[in-house]
């Protein structure tokens, strides 16, 4: 067990993870390979229906693109192992991928809602809407296919890169539904309005994701720490064993698909170290199995003993 100021980088290298790793991979690669797809068939659709509505869901595919490709660059440097100067690894590169995600989409937004302006004010006929909304149609599907092996690597590995990608892809699919609705009214009811109208509510919709994505970078690149319910349940763990007195002095963030745990443990100052060591291993190996992937630094501090406190015979574990 180390102390939380000297973590061992050997522990990080020792994680295998090559499971995880080899998802994480394969997520990015589906992102790069979709985005790639929907904007070769979108330009195409773009041209025979002059639908902003459709250009908007072009730009927000050429910027999911490039979005992807940072989010494969991040991935891959947040999966180098820790070393001599980077002792905790490299797990903020997926933060900081996200954070320009989350610029990346916020322009996007403002682009389409700049071109949508106009259309208000220059109305234009909406032409081949059969043509678009079958697209679009197979716009959804990809992306619905997309999105849901995302949640599948997601709850395997907790990369907020993969996350972040995942979010406005999510959006994209509401988007998408928005240009279809914008297709089928203005095809059918020849109201061209409604097309720079719906344009504008997909922009507002794409701002508001990147402003979903930029906050929780930001705070994960400020070291914020875990949610409330998460540490509430790290401390009834190390509270459920009877040698352990107390918990102070709890801190914990998060670092891409890397998760940090540190906490004081109060033992009975006569306690032996032996069983206060026991103890305190028993309750790293327990947090970690609680957080999979996590590193728990344990720090061991003598205390006045309860009255209640149990003896040397008594188990370790309630």
């Amino acid at each position: 067990m180390s102390d939380p100021a000297t973590p061992d980088p050997v522990k990080y290298l020792g994680r295998g993870h090559s499971k995880q790793q080899k998802l994480l991979r394969y997520a990015t690669y589906a992102s790069a390979a979709t985005a790639s797809l929907l904007i070769a068939t979108k330009v195409g659709a773009w041209v025979l229906t002059d639908s902003v509505a459709m250009l908007s869901s072009l730009i927000d595919s050429m910027l999911d693109l490039v979005a992807s490709l940072i989010t494969l660059f991040a991935v891959r440097q947040a999966m180098v192992p820790a070393d001599s100067e980077h002792r905790f690894g490299h797990g903020k590169a997926e933060p900081l991928a996200a954070l320009a995600q989350s610029g990346f989409i916020a322009g996007s937004a403002l682009l389409l809602l700049v071109e949508a302006i106009d259309r208000l004010f220059t109305p234009k006929p909406i032409q081949e809407t059969t043509i678009g909304i079958a697209v679009m149609v197979f716009s959804i599907f990809a992306t619905l296919a997309l999105v849901l092996f995302q949640r599948y690597v997601i709850t395997r590995s907790s990369s907020v890169a993969v996350t972040a990608d995942s979010a406005h892809y999510k959006a994209d699919l509401y988007a998408n539904l928005g240009v279809i609705a914008a297709l089928v009214v203005a095809g059918t009811f020849d109201f061209p309005l409604v097309d720079p109208l719906f344009g504008i509510a997909i922009a507002a919709f794409i701002a508001y994701g990147a402003w979903q994505v930029g906050t929780e970078s930001f705070q994960m690149l400020m070291d914020h720490e875990l949610p409330d319910e998460d540490r509430e349940r790290i401390r009834a763990i190390a509270l459920a064993y009877p040698d352990v007195l107390g918990v102070h002095d709890l801190r914990s963030r998060k670092s891409g698909p890397d998760t940090f745990i540190q906490m004081h443990l109060d033992f009975n100052g006569h306690l032996s170290l032996n069983r206060a060591h026991t103890t305190a291993d028993a309750v790293e190996k327990e947090v970690m199995e609680a957080f999979p992937g996590a590193e728990v630094f344990v720090h061991q501090d003598p205390a006045s003993p309860a009255p209640d406190t149990p003896s040397e015979s008594e188990t370790v574990k309630p």
